[in-house]
């Protein structure tokens, strides 16, 4: 007996707070050295460093800045630097403040697109997981500095609204079998009912996303289009999970109208816990 749950249902998108670009920079003000005078040096502050971890809570992972000195990645910590890159702060003939949008849209493009390789797994694998990419720009005062990097963080969310501590680096994280079991992502409830809550199947659940299906097209698609692309996944993934081929149970989870904008161009298959 087939029973299938359409559901919508927000995902908790991770992203960088991004400020009004405000133009051109303006040199610094103060006095001008005489020429009996030494102007000071300013020592450019150093760039993070690849594989570094730290202990972030949700709030700064959400900040587009961090102060957080790195910890040993042996000791408790929620965060690990997969990727540290460079900004471009001069665009269209001008320069631009580290704040600006089009400077923040530029760690946003790259470093998603970096995570599956740091964690050895498939665009697939990573979306049923419950890692995701966080980045960090300096603080204006390090950019008037000269700091130009930009720093990629991967972060497991977990249930209530917070990071999961690790002890451990997560590098290659989804070819280890027990990491990629412990941090995949199952829920609370079914997807679209009042209890769904996205956590790490290494916490308490009763579902488990077992497929991702790609929707085509550059508009929002309707709702009928999305569930036909699906079904045939989902109805194959929910089968092959299932005890009993003949008697399954799965659940579609559509991207919203401002996930698509987003940038999610696919639907997520969920089936009950067995």
């Amino acid at each position: 007996m087939r029973r299938v749950l359409v559901a919508l249902a927000l995902a908790l998108a991770l992203s960088a707070c991004t400020g009004e670009d405000p133009g051109d920079d303006d040199a610094p003000g103060g006095p001008s050295a005489s020429s009996s005078e030494t102007a000071p040096t300013v020592k450019r502050p150093r760039a993070p460093r690849q594989g570094a971890c730290y202990r972030l809570r949700l709030d700064d992972a959400l900040s587009p800045t961090t102060t957080r000195k790195p910890v040993p990645c042996r000791r408790r910590h929620t965060a690990q630097t997969f990727h540290v890159g460079r900004l471009d702060l001069k665009l269209g003939g001008r320069k631009r403040r580290v704040d600006a949008p089009a400077v923040q849209r530029q760690p946003a493009r790259r470093c998603p697109g970096r995570l599956p390789g740091f964690l050895s797994g498939s665009r697939d694998q990573l979306r049923r997981s419950m890692f995701t990419a966080v980045w960090f720009t300096p603080t204006l005062e390090d950019a008037e500095a000269g700091a130009r990097w930009f720093r990629c963080d991967v972060v497991v969310l977990g249930g209530g609204g917070k990071l999961v501590p690790l002890r451990t680096g997560l590098k290659g994280a989804l070819a280890d079998p027990q990491l990629r079991e412990r941090f995949a992502m199952c829920a609370t409830a079914a997807p679209g009912t009042k209890g769904f809550r996205r956590v790490p199947c290494g916490q308490r659940h009763s579902w488990r996303a077992v497929q991702t299906v790609d929707l085509p097209g550059t508009k929002y698609p309707p709702g009928p289009r999305m569930t036909a692309r699906m079904d045939g996944p989902c109805t194959a993934a929910a089968q092959e999970y299932a005890d009993d081929p003949l008697d399954y149970t799965w659940a579609e989870e559509r991207p919203t109208r401002k996930q698509w904008r987003a940038g999610q161009h696919y639907g997520t298959c969920w089936v009950p816990q067995r």
